[in-house]
């Protein structure tokens, strides 16, 4: 919503007038359908990272046991990036048409006129949005997606890479634990800071459709962003996605470790 409404002056600011209009559930707008994806997505997007990476090593050193360079570990996390849309697009989508509605939409039951929010849960979101939007409208703001998922993911991978190389120990081949989570918490707050410019003109293309359209495509809405709220609105929201950034991708990367090795071990 922040990067959406220019009526807030901040985070805090935003904080405080979401609970005065909406209590707790506003801050909880449009979470079940990123609690149901947020599996499958994970998991399409590390196995896809995983899978490319080695097709990458196989065609450039005819195997997958040999160390990637940093050129393949970006190539195959921009690759991943692109492969995410598929399933992103819908579900942010839903995400964003949720958080930002506020328009309540009258109709009449039993001969009483009631007041409901037009959407009313994320599938009753999505098919909404399919029958007035037709198809195409789950991957509005797809532009946008696809340029954020491809640069941050190259980016994520990347970051997750080098820093894990910098802190594992000499004569080891494997970052311990710690080394683990500070790699993580380092590549999600990175990757969040070079993704939010493209992540504000993907949800305001995502969130242009609930009455008059405003953007015309990625560079119009880019153009009249930059030109009604200055440079700095490319940024908006960035504090708030590196405060949640740094903990969660600890928790990622030390899951995806750990599976790896999990894995290592049962097929020896």
């Amino acid at each position: 919503m922040i990067q959406t409404e220019r009526s807030y002056n901040g985070i805090w600011h935003c904080i405080q007038e979401t609970y005065r209009t909406e209590k707790v559930p506003g801050f909880y707008k449009g979470m079940s359908m990123a609690v149901l994806t947020a599996s499958l997505i994970s998991s399409l997007s590390f196995g896809a990272y995983r899978n490319i990476l080695h097709s990458i090593c196989r065609i450039r050193y005819g195997t997958v046991s040999v160390k990637p360079s940093k050129l393949d570990v970006s190539l195959a996390g921009c690759a991943t990036g692109a492969v995410r849309v598929v399933l992103m697009s819908p579900a942010e989508i839903a995400k964003v048409r949720l958080q930002t509605q506020k328009e309540l939409h009258h109709s009449m039951t039993s001969s009483h006129l009631v007041s409901k929010p037009k959407y009313q849960g994320p599938m009753h979101c999505l098919s909404l949005i399919v029958k007035e939007e037709g198809l195409g409208g789950l991957y509005k703001g797809c532009s946008a997606l696809l340029f954020r998922d491809c640069y941050s993911f190259a980016t994520y991978f990347l970051t997750y890479s080098t820093f894990c190389d910098w802190l594992t120990p000499t004569g080891k081949n494997r970052p311990d634990i710690p080394a683990v989570l500070l790699s993580g918490g380092c590549a999600g707050v990175i990757a969040w800071g070079v993704a939010t410019p493209m992540d504000v003109i993907k949800t305001r293309m995502q969130a242009d459709g609930q009455g008059q359209l405003k953007y015309k495509g990625l560079i119009h809405c880019t153009r009249e962003s930059i030109r009604e709220e200055g440079g700095r609105i490319l940024f908006k929201g960035l504090g708030l996605n590196c405060i949640r950034a740094f903990p969660a991708n600890m928790m990622v990367f030390v899951t995806y470790e750990a599976v790896l090795r999990l894995a290592e071990r049962l097929m020896k």
